[in-house]
Order: C-alpha cells, then structure tokens, then sequence
C-alpha cells in the first residue's frame, strides 16, 4: 500500500492565524472549522475550490500526485498537503487516514480528476485507455466516499461535490472517455444522494463549462484560441474563471445548501442548450 506524505511546512498554523477571510465574508457559510479534502488540488479548478474552502474557515486538506508543487499551493492558501496518486484505489485508506490524524475526521470531500484524452475517432481509444479513465473517473472518487460516508452519517453532517464537466449534458465530440465515465459518476452520485438523504449528508455535481484551465488550454490549442472561441460561443463572451466555478462548489460544501442534494449544477457562461 503507498503511503501517503504530508507537508512539514509550519507554515500552515501561519497562515491559518493570518487569514483575513472574516472581513471577506458576505454570508456566513456554516464551515468554519470544519475538515475538507481537495483532490486535484494543485492547480487550476481544484486549487480555486480549496482556497474558496479556506477563506471560508475549513481546516482544507489537498492532494494531488505532485507533493512539491502542492506543497507551494497549501504554503500559499494556508492548507496541508498529501500526496496520492488518484490511479491508486489501495492507497485511499492510507489518505483518509492521514487526513484525520492531521486534521479530524473529514466532513466535506470534493473529488476532481483531469479528464482523460481526447481522440478525433470515437472508437480510437484503445482498451486500456477506456480502463484508466474508469477507474480515475468512477472508482477513485466512489472509493474515497465509501470511506468518508460513515463517518459523516454517523455525525450527522456531510458534503461530498464532484467537479464533472457540462459534456454530460452535451457530449463533446472528441472527448468520448470523458463524456462515458463522468456521466457515469453522476449517476452514481444521483443514487447514493437518495440514499443518504436523510442522514445530513448531501451529494452535488458542479458541470463546468469553460473554464480558464491548463486542460482546455490544451484542447483547444493555447489559450488565445481558447479565449477567441469563447468570445464567439459562449453566450457571456468570455472564458470562466476558477473562481467562478470554485465559488459554485463552496456554496455546495456549505451548511447553507442543506436542501440541495443529488443536483448537477452547470457552469457555463449560458452554452449549454438543454433546459
């Protein structure tokens, strides 16, 4: 079983003492406090949801498979690092763990994984790639709630939000394993928010559309192309930001959102078409 590494940094205990997030309120989220885990926490959406977790009093905890670039990322948002490899199913236990020796039992999960490749041919992805992105898309994040859900049940408070994408609703062309499996995932989060409903525990989808990131960067080529295409097609004119998205996924996380469970909520700037 891997194990899983922390920052030594006392840093953290700093930054935690320093943070202004008191005059930054406008509504009280009901999570200060609490105990949150970021996965894909490095860079991009993930690390904007972490921050937004921070700012907002949660004692975050985040991870990713780069322990030194996380670690520059928990030093700057007053978090602690942990690293995991999100192919790694058997190492889950070891993070959750680690996560409630530092911090405390883990009362809000956010589960974020990078989208597989894309391919110009539906059915050009090999077999092993149709695998990894299964088991990155649908497994890690059912594995890391199927060790968190009792615990938060047992407490009577729990938020588990997974950052999907707006191709569940509208599959994009090239992004067939993506489309596949986080659709999937949301099915899941569907069944398992009914099942856990009464429990104080909720389950939510954020459906970003596009978003200003390394990823969309790369699917469309730069980000100039990026961003000339967004001014064409997306009804606001504009890439989102990481923040706008990350500020959906807080509010989610929130005590406030008591009520919501089981909803996929689109980011989008208005492009997708469905009602």
């Amino acid at each position: 079983m891997a194990s899983t590494k922390t920052t030594t940094a006392a840093a953290i205990d700093h930054t935690r003492a320093t943070k202004t997030r008191d005059n930054r309120r406008l509504m009280d989220l009901g999570i200060d406090g609490k105990v949150a885990l970021v996965m894909g926490a490095s860079k991009g959406i993930g690390r904007a949801i972490a921050a937004g977790l921070a700012n907002e009093g949660a004692h975050v905890a985040i991870a990713s498979r780069s322990l030194t670039r996380l670690a520059l990322v928990a030093t700057q948002i007053g978090a602690t690092a942990f690293e995991h490899d999100s192919t790694n199913l058997d190492a889950v236990p070891s993070l959750i763990g680690a996560v409630t020796d530092a911090l405390g039992p883990i009362e809000i999960l956010v589960t974020n994984t990078g989208g597989p490749p894309a391919s110009a041919d539906p059915l050009g992805n090999p077999q092993q790639q149709w695998e990894d992105a299964y088991r990155t898309l649908v497994l890690a994040p059912v594995e890391l709630i199927r060790e968190v859900l009792p615990g938060m049940r047992e407490r009577g408070f729990g938020r588990v939000v997974n950052v999907a994408s707006s191709t569940v609703r509208e599959p994009a062309g090239a992004l067939i394993l993506s489309n596949s499996h986080r659709a999937a995932t949301l099915a899941a989060f569907k069944t398992l928010s009914r099942e856990v409903a009464g429990s104080g525990v909720t389950l939510n989808t954020v459906l970003p559309g596009w978003i200003a990131t390394d990823r969309l960067f790369e699917l469309q080529g730069s980000e100039q192309a990026a961003e000339e295409l967004a001014r064409r097609e997306v009804p606001v004119g504009r890439l989102g930001t990481p923040e706008e998205l990350a500020a959906a996924a807080v509010f989610l996380c929130s005590a406030r959102a008591s009520y919501i469970t089981g909803v996929a909520l689109l980011v989008d700037g208005g492009m997708t078409r469905l009602i």
